[in-house]
């Protein structure tokens, strides 16, 4: 469950020293990982995404959790995902096929999750390259079983997003109230997709993310 204008340029990306070029092949080398692996109850810690409107909506959520769990076939998990914004709790569930190390959906727009190391023994890595039409969106977000990630770790990660090339990433608050686990959930792809679609919305929210990093950071 992801471009940043060029409006505003300059406020537009803020990057701190890029990782070592020599590290870099090592950090984003995809990890062999198993359903087993996947499944629980993830705290979402923090990301970066291309995404139009997804600086904004970084900075105005406060906290983001996933539950995976496996269903009756063998290759498809379910993730129910909660999200407080502005103190609201919302949720979204949607199916996705696990293959080959890989998260993927392939309707109603294609998207393909693989995860990449880290020094957390609770912690997901995951990068994620979704194509809606002629548009393509990456992200990178790292996950948690607990609030509680190392220095070392959150080092690791920011790191990968710089040899990505990504913007900056925006962490959550780890002392922020978390949603509860009993709202009921709308269907979570179809609301996606409207996102991914809206050609004129792209426009206005990369022009709000450059707006946000300028006044928030």
């Amino acid at each position: 469950m992801k471009c940043v204008a060029v409006v505003v340029l300059l406020s537009l990306l803020s990057r701190g020293r890029s990782a070592p070029l020599s590290s870099c092949e090592s950090l984003i080398k995809p990890i062999t990982i198993s359903k087993d692996e996947m499944l629980g109850k993830w705290l979402y810690i923090g990301g970066s995404s291309n995404l139009p409107g997804s600086r904004s909506l970084g900075h105005l959520m406060t906290s983001v959790w996933l539950d995976v769990t496996a269903t009756a076939e063998n290759n498809i998990l379910s993730l129910f995902q909660t999200h407080r914004i502005h103190g609201k709790c919302s949720s979204l569930i949607y199916n996705v096929t696990f293959e080959n190390n890989a998260m993927v959906i392939e309707q109603p727009f294609h998207l393909k999750e693989v995860y990449l190391p880290t020094d957390c023994a609770d912690c997901l890595v995951a990068h994620e390259e979704i194509t809606s039409g002629e548009d393509t969106f990456t992200s990178v977000m790292l996950f948690s079983k607990t609030n509680n990630v190392s220095p070392a770790a959150l080092e690791m990660f920011r790191n990968q997003v710089e040899c990505f090339q990504m913007p900056s990433a925006i962490m959550m608050n780890p002392n922020a109230e978390i949603c509860p686990d009993d709202i009921s959930p709308s269907e979570g792809l179809s609301a996606l997709n409207s996102l991914f679609e809206a050609k004129m919305g792209h426009r206005v929210a990369r022009i709000l993310d450059s707006l946000f990093d300028m006044f928030v950071n």
